[in-house]
């Protein structure tokens, strides 16, 4: 299908991301790199090749040499100048037979719906013909060493955007989006996105969401479902992890992190994030990505 120019630049122009962790990773031939489980990962192959797996029906092909799109399943192989791209909504990982040289950068996408229809995976072959000076800034991410000048993790993000954004942009427009994507925003289910994203350890009832939507709790969890794809409740439960997972990897003590969430108690809060993310929050906390995706 033909994405409408107007429409993709609003959706891309909104976008906003916030950068996790970033790695330039030599893996040895016959080596496996796990993805964590509930992050966006971005992946450009400096050197190469990697291959990666994908559930039917959850992962397109992108072949930007050829202009074509389709959605795929089971294993792809992806080269030197392709990327991969995975939205986080279960664990996966990457192998290589013969050795690969990997610029690996997690990111979390706030408030962000139009993101929903990208598929869980996504592989693009050919992604520095297609877009070079967007492969051209992957090749070249690194992780800040020594101290950081002025400005240099405020750089980095835009770096990283610009290659997220170049990635969504070919999904978009080589005929992977879903008929009707991205559907007009509807500014009243926006202002309980942003109120959700604003507070999101308030005790958020149904009720109190529909209000500040200027609707019925019917309608708002029919918008809810059909623009973001889950009940409000759900959202509310995705946007609470999100920003625990951050504070947890800033280091911030597990009680501190259930507290500021809204949670009533740190067993409540634990096994709503081992729901999410596979682990318990104290194993997030030590950075153990092995754990992560176990």
């Amino acid at each position: 299908m033909t994405v409408e120019p107007a429409a993709l630049e609003d959706v891309l122009a909104a976008l906003e991301v916030r950068l996790g962790r970033t790695a330039r990773t030599d893996l040895a031939p016959g080596a496996l790199l796990p993805l964590a489980n509930g992050a966006v990962t971005l992946v450009y192959v400096v050197d190469g090749e990697i291959t990666g797996e994908a559930e039917p029906d959850s992962a397109c092909t992108l072949d930007a040499p050829a202009g074509a799109a389709a959605p795929a399943g089971g294993r792809r192989t992806l080269l030197a100048g392709d990327a991969f791209l995975t939205m986080g909504r279960s664990g996966t990982g990457l192998e290589s037979v013969s050795g690969a040289r990997l610029v690996t950068v997690e990111l979390e996408l706030v408030a962000a719906p139009a993101t929903r229809a990208v598929p869980d995976v996504v592989f693009v072959t050919g992604f520095a013909a297609l877009e070079p000076a967007g492969a051209a800034l992957a090749a070249n991410l690194a992780p800040l060493a020594g101290a950081p000048r002025s400005g240099d993790p405020l750089i980095c993000r835009m770096m990283i955007t610009t290659v997220l954004l170049s990635v969504i942009r070919a999904w978009a427009q080589l005929g992977c989006a879903p008929a009707g994507w991205p559907a007009a925003a509807d500014p009243f289910l926006q202002r309980v996105v942003a109120a959700i994203h604003d507070e999101p350890g308030r005790d958020w009832s149904l009720d109190r969401l529909a209000s500040i939507g200027a609707m019925s709790r019917t309608v708002l969890a029919e918008r809810f479902r059909a623009e973001l794809g889950s009940t409000p409740a759900t959202y509310v439960a995705e946007v609470r992890m999100e920003l625990a997972k951050r504070l947890l990897d800033d280091g911030r003590p597990v009680s501190e992190v259930s507290r500021e969430l809204g949670y009533h108690s740190d067993e409540g809060f634990s096994r709503a994030f081992r729901r999410r993310t596979g682990v318990v929050p104290s194993a997030w906390r030590t950075g153990d990505r092995l754990a992560r995706t176990a």
